[in-house]
């Protein structure tokens, strides 16, 4: 027979099945005698503090119903089992119950110095547990594309540079339709290269940083350069 009294939930209990095994009654008695208890209509709410439905797994692998109870549970249930026999297991209940309840006690903290020890360590699990889900949302944001606030950063980025890059809204390269949006799209180009991305929307947020300084950094290539030197160097065409 297995343990009559074990920890569960950091109380001492009891289950239905090592119940009817021991006053050798059938389990499925034992969990309909629970169940007009805990269905009752009188002290139902104090009746389900006594007893919780739980599941085992049977020798061909199916879920069963059981119940877990504490001695106020095991108690009620006892209590209607008579005989020489049943008082024998009851005294060893109540032995086993006494005996795990103290083991409870002593593992619990009693002073106050021992229960703050254990607030400091719970919180320290919890500190540990949302950094850690800090951690991920964080990872999972970084994961995500740019928002619309960066893609107009990155919008003002580009035109800043490739602008910059013609001489300034007054040079004859930017004035030069053609040429100028060659060198927007060179700059573009550039960019969507660097990071495998068809679409600024594509940028992912980790990426945006490396993004604004990749644009800042940018000289377009050297022959488009040749080109928007010769352009400049002309005479004023516009």
């Amino acid at each position: 027979m297995k343990d009559l009294v074990i920890m569960h939930d950091q109380q001492a209990v009891t289950t239905s099945l090592v119940l009817a095994e021991a006053f050798n009654k059938n389990h499925r008695d034992v969990l309909e005698k629970i169940s007009s208890k805990i269905n009752s209509a009188e002290n139902s709410a104090q009746y389900k503090k006594m007893f919780a439905e739980a599941t085992y797994t049977d020798k061909s692998g199916k879920q069963n119903k059981m119940y877990y109870l504490n001695r106020d549970g095991f108690t009620f249930i006892a209590m209607g089992f008579t005989g020489k026999k049943a008082d024998e297991f009851k005294l060893k209940y109540i032995e086993a119950f006494n005996k795990m309840e103290q083991i409870v006690k002593q593992e619990l903290p009693q002073t106050p110095e021992e229960k703050l020890a254990l607030t400091m360590q719970v919180t320290l699990r919890l500190d540990k547990r949302v950094g850690k889900l800090e951690k991920s949302i964080d990872e999972i944001q970084n994961k995500s594309e740019i928002d619309s606030d960066q893609r107009y950063k990155l919008w003002v980025a580009r035109n800043k540079k490739a602008i910059e890059a013609l001489g300034g809204k007054e040079s004859n390269a930017y004035k030069d339709k053609a040429l100028s949006r060659k060198t927007f799209r060179s700059l573009e180009h550039s960019l969507k290269k660097k990071f495998v991305i068809s679409r600024y929307e594509d940028l992912k947020k980790e990426n945006f940083d490396e993004a604004i300084e990749t644009i800042n950094k940018w000289y377009p290539p050297y022959e488009l350069q040749c080109e928007i030197e010769e352009m400049n160097a002309q005479g004023n065409l516009f």
